[in-house]
């Protein structure tokens, strides 16, 4: 049966047939000239389309029109229609057909090629698609276009210094900011860089990426994991109490190496004192250490502790499956034992639930992504504060 795309196909022979006979029934003739009928090809070709024949119908539509300035913009509308519907290699053979007209204008000609590089990026020929942009992006009036398809480009093929290069020239030609952007871009190079062993150009990159724009918190981040890194834990921890305290969200991410690098130089007390006085001076951090103890598993320190018990006393829902304030009541190890018990089964369900949720397109990860892999925004991504008992539920129900 005919789908809706088919009938749209269709509607353009129609739309081309009815204005070859307009332009011969209007258009300069002869008097007693009877007006001239309508083309029995277009009847053909349509019969193709409402036949689901879209390969007979291309052959045939492509040999009985002629590229002219009569009927290009039908050709634009029918190979936008094929990428839409996901038949790319066609679209493809549509533009490439205009583009072989050799008296092509040089606007069509750049509408071309802006349309042919949509079909390649849709196809996931990105190297070709990436030529056609490059050579768009200098002089033509798809400058702004091409240059934001590259961009994209450089970023799935993790091409982060031609990403740059390309969000420096869109900045300037686009008139709107992509500080934050470029800022990650050059995050991504510090991290490559790192991971290689050469700290001296990572650090070079974090200071690019925060100078001169909105400073990221991801900069903070990696300036705090390279020192890590290179046993400056002196620094390391300045920045990630630093971070903790100027972006609370970020404490699933810093306060694990804050753990780790105290419990490392055994230094417990003093990060018993450090995190007793986070906790003074914000009361609501409580509940975010404890969420992130128990999601990366942080215990046997009394302030964490202290916080996980009283996170898991006043959670309602936890309080629906176990009688926790019994528990605590116990006066001996009974009760430390069915908290350990309990404890230790939040640990596995947060495990088995997203921690991070992009807040402009709501897709959500286990690990903390920069850059949202479905809306492709930067930054968006916050963690829960709290175990999921809800998803937990409905993915047990639904089973």
């Amino acid at each position: 049966m005919p789908t809706e795309s088919t009938f749209l196909l269709a509607g353009l022979f129609l739309l081309l047939a009815a204005a070859g006979w307009a332009m011969g029934r209007f258009g300069e003739r002869d008097e007693d000239e009877a007006p001239p009928p309508l083309n029995i090809d277009y009847l053909k070709g349509l019969n193709f389309l409402l036949n689901e024949q879209t390969d007979q119908a291309l052959e045939h539509f492509l040999k009985m029109v002629r590229v002219d300035d009569k009927t290009i913009e039908t050709h634009f509308a029918l190979g936008s229609l094929f990428r839409r519907r996901g038949e790319v290699d066609r679209a493809i053979r549509i533009h490439q057909n205009i583009i072989a007209r050799p008296d092509l204008a040089s606007e069509q000609r750049d509408q071309a090629l802006y349309s042919l590089a949509k079909d390649y990026l849709a196809a996931g020929l990105l190297d070709r698609a990436e030529k056609l942009f490059t050579r768009l992006a200098d002089g033509s009036r798809y400058q702004v276009q091409a240059l934001e398809a590259l961009c994209g480009i450089y970023e799935q093929e993790r091409e982060w210094q031609k990403a740059i290069e390309a969000g420096t020239r869109l900045e300037v030609l686009g008139g709107r900011s992509l500080k934050l952007q470029i800022a990650h871009y050059y995050c991504e190079l510090a991290e490559v860089a790192a991971s290689a062993g050469d700290y001296a150009s990572a650090r070079l990159f974090v200071k690019n990426a925060q100078s001169g724009r909105p400073r990221t918190m991801r900069g903070a981040l990696t300036r705090a994991h390279i020192a890590r890194d290179t046993n400056d834990n002196k620094t390391a921890l300045k920045l990630y109490h630093r971070i903790i305290d100027e972006n609370t969200y970020l404490i699933a991410e810093a306060l694990p190496e804050i753990v780790s690098i105290y419990t490392r130089e055994d230094e417990v007390a003093e990060l018993e004192r450090a995190l007793k006085a986070m906790i003074a001076k914000n009361p609501d951090m409580s509940s975010l250490v404890a969420y992130t103890a128990i999601v990366n598993d942080i215990g046997g320190i009394s302030v964490i502790d202290e916080c996980v018990e009283e996170y898991m006393l006043n959670e309602p829902t936890l309080g629906e499956f176990v009688e926790l304030q019994q528990i605590s009541a116990a006066v001996n190890d009974e009760g430390g034992t069915a908290f350990a018990k309990v404890r230790g089964a939040l640990s596995k369900l947060a495990a088995a639930t997203p921690r991070y949720q992009c807040q402009e397109c709501g897709f959500s990860s286990q690990r903390l992504l920069w850059q949202c892999p479905s809306c492709r925004e930067w930054e968006t991504q916050r963690p829960a504060s709290r175990v999921q008992f809800d998803t937990v539920l409905q993915h047990s129900i639904t089973k």
